[in-house]
């Protein structure tokens, strides 16, 4: 068993860390390690065998130990006399479970056979591509064989479990010179006496394969690039996927929505550039942590870049209906009576020559990661390609993982979504006070969130503050400007795909009597406000509507839209304008699916960008108080005498798009704890 180490987990945690930071040595979330040692039994104080695995889920580069899963070894190794067989190997994950020591920490998963039956210390699992590349060659077997020398074992295709494990075991057993072993279409397994040994191991086996596939390799498996479809300039081409992002993003959403992402790597554009991308793309993924998520083949637009994109368009929806017949066939190939119900039958996956690749997911670190996935496909297919031809595992494999029953059992413990998971809101003005409370609600409650602001470092403090560029970007943008507000639109359709949620609340105010407002003033408040809500609308509208998923806006206007205050001739108006503008769009959007509503704050001095700029004092002046009293002062003009906060104003908001009120639409929702002379009527 070699020697022991004083702290075994934490040195699995090193380890897997190392391995998982190294894209070129798995994929994310993929492959798991493990560790065997002694412990002390709390209840018996006597020595006990323990092995700590990497648990079900989770992710090598950022496991912790909270992340393992801790089981006694005499009751795993115990399982090898009661195995019922490989027909019935999926009941011995619910076994792992009575194995357990104390709480056992994380679910153990599939692989944890794998780990626990090799006779060797430390075990390492992994999915590089370079090692997919060879497992998945038609002449695999001989490859390893020409690559390592008898390091490395061959281990024909099996699916993941207990039987693989025996598997592994025996070859381990019987192959005392071997370091590790080739999984057929899967990936790699290698282990070692000592933690440094095995992860030298598994680093040797991925490096000597990589090499190897280097120099044996053919130039341009992939074939030669055909003409159109070179990857467009840059500018062009982020141009014309923010043009066809909300059309794909709508196809991909057809049974149930989803979150996008927008990937235009080298290794993308060169793949989608090449004579065999329909014929290799076609075959599918292999690894099965590969085709979980990118679904067993893509789509793949067959017009050139130089295509128009109306002609771009109907041709997806041609392949998009295409696909769905094709995968339901698929489906019902293989289905049987116990199988789990067809998940969907839209791709996550859709290539398109010069432009890229968009990838789809429940929320937006699924649909990167799904993008990261079919760029690991793409390096296995080369490699393979490369030295042999590429020959993933059949159709029937691959059905039987995608709807294994076990990761159908996981699906079902995946927690319940947000209100809003799946939706990307827009929100302007999102750098302070209003906008940076309704951006962060939105957040909280699942959405997706582009904070967009005039002040770029304002809308950067925001998002960082929300979260990771998974649920929250910034973007700079001058609302009163069509072609900046067209930018912004575009930057929010390539982080995640498209938009759903917009909400129009950038704003400011000059308080000033009739005689006193400029042509400036009023020219200002109504550009930035009236003109701004409505080049972000048109611009909104316009993807909402390629999109075909509905949707919503929401103006925030004000208690001035129907108040007549003094000193707010310029305000007042500009607000007003808002406030019809949510009648009017919603009468012509409604169609669509498009709500439109308003919310009509008054008195939020709190946090407020607004009153801080100045219109606090002007208003405070007006009306005779001190600045610092000016929100109580509000709040005792109100019927319930509570002051507004911004956090009130992003409940509203919520309230409108949350889900509960599907069959509204042009209403405004007064936030102003009660201002009789502003009741609408």
């Amino acid at each position: 068993m070699g020697s022991i180490v004083t702290d075994p987990a934490a040195e699995l945690v090193a380890r897997s860390n190392r391995l998982g930071a190294d894209p070129r040595n798995t994929n994310y979330a993929g492959g798991n390690t493990s560790v065997k040692g002694t412990a002390t039994d709390p209840v018996t104080q006597d020595p006990v065998e323990l092995l700590w695995v990497k648990g079900s889920g989770g992710d090598l580069g950022t496991l912790t130990q909270a992340g393992l899963a801790v089981l006694r070894l005499d009751r795993l190794n115990a399982l090898v006399d009661t195995y019922p067989g490989v027909e019935r190997e999926d009941e011995m994950v619910a076994a792992f479970d009575y194995c357990l020591h104390g709480k056992g920490g994380a679910a153990p998963s599939i692989d944890t056979a794998m780990h626990g039956l090799v006779d060797a210390p430390h075990v390492d699992h992994l999915h590089p591509d370079s090692g997919i590349a060879l497992a998945t060659a038609a002449d695999g077997e001989k490859l390893t064989a020409e690559c390592f020398g008898d390091r490395v074992v061959w281990v024909p295709w099996r699916r993941p479990g207990f039987q693989l494990g025996l598997d592994i075991a025996a070859v381990k057993r019987e192959n005392p010179q071997a370091i590790g072993c080739i999984l057929g279409g899967h990936g790699i397994t290698a282990w070692g006496d000592t933690s440094e040994e095995c992860e030298a191991n598994s680093l040797d086996i991925i490096r000597t394969a990589e090499q190897f596939l280097a120099e044996r390799g053919k130039a341009e498996p992939f074939g030669a690039v055909v003409d159109g479809f070179a990857a467009l300039p840059v500018e062009e081409r982020r141009a014309r996927a923010a043009a066809l992002a909300p059309v794909i993003r709508g196809l991909a959403s057809t049974d149930k929505p989803q979150v996008g992402h927008y990937n235009d790597s080298d290794v993308v554009l060169e793949f989608t550039a090449r004579e065999r991308l329909a014929e290799l793309a076609a075959l599918g993924t292999s690894c099965p942590d590969h085709f979980l998520r990118t679904k067993v083949r893509p789509l793949v637009l067959d017009l050139p870049a130089t295509a128009s994109v109306e002609d771009a368009v109907a041709r997806l929806r041609e392949l998009h209906a295409a696909y769905r017949d094709d995968y339901a066939a698929y489906y019902n190939r293989h289905a049987d009576a116990d199988s789990p119900a067809m998940r969907g039958a839209d791709p996550a996956i859709v290539l398109v020559p010069g432009v890229g690749m968009f990838s789809f997911g429940k929320d937006k670190q699924t649909a990167r990661v799904a993008g990261e996935f079919y760029v690991n496909a793409i390096n296995v297919m080369r490699g393979a390609e490369a030295v042999s031809t590429y020959a993933p595992i059949d159709e029937r494999e691959k059905f039987r993982i995608e709807y294994w029953a076990l990761e159908e059992a996981k699906l079902q413990r995946m927690p319940k979504p947000k209100p809003l998971a799946t939706r990307v809101a827009l929100v302007t003005g999102g750098g302070s006070g209003i906008g940076k409370a309704i951006a962060q609600r939105l957040a909280a409650e699942g959405a997706c969130v582009v904070v967009a602001d005039l002040d770029l470092a304002a809308a950067e403090a925001v998002a960082k503050e929300i979260g990771s560029s998974d649920v929250a970007v910034a973007v700079g943008a001058d609302v009163s400007s069509a072609e900046a507000v067209e930018a912004a639109l575009r930057d929010a359709v390539l982080a995640f795909g498209g938009v759903d949620l917009i909400v129009n609340n950038a704003g400011l105010s000059i308080s000033k009597s009739l005689l006193e407002t400029t042509e400036r003033d009023w020219d200002l408040q109504h550009d930035v406000m009236a003109k701004g809500s409505f080049l972000v609308s048109r611009a909104a509208a316009k993807v909402l509507i390629d999109q075909g998923m509905g949707g919503d806006i929401i103006y925030i206007s004000s208690k001035n839209s129907v108040f007549a205050g003094p000193n707010n001739v310029a305000y007042g108006a500009a607000k007003a304008d808002q406030a019809h503008q949510v009648r009017l769009l919603a009468a012509e959007l409604g169609e669509y699916g498009i709500r439109v509503n308003g919310v009509n704050p008054d008195g939020v001095v709190r946090g407020s960008g607004i009153f801080a700029g100045g219109w606090g004092a002007q208003r405070a002046a007006v009306y005779g108080v001190p600045e610092s009293e000016l929100g109580a002062f509000y709040a005792q003009r109100t019927l319930l005498k509570r002051e507004v906060l911004p956090e009130n104003v992003a409940a509203a908001v919520f309230a409108l798009t949350g889900g509960d009120l599907t069959h509204t639409t042009g209403l405004h929702v007064p936030v102003d704890a009660g201002v009789a002379a502003a009741f609408l009527r």
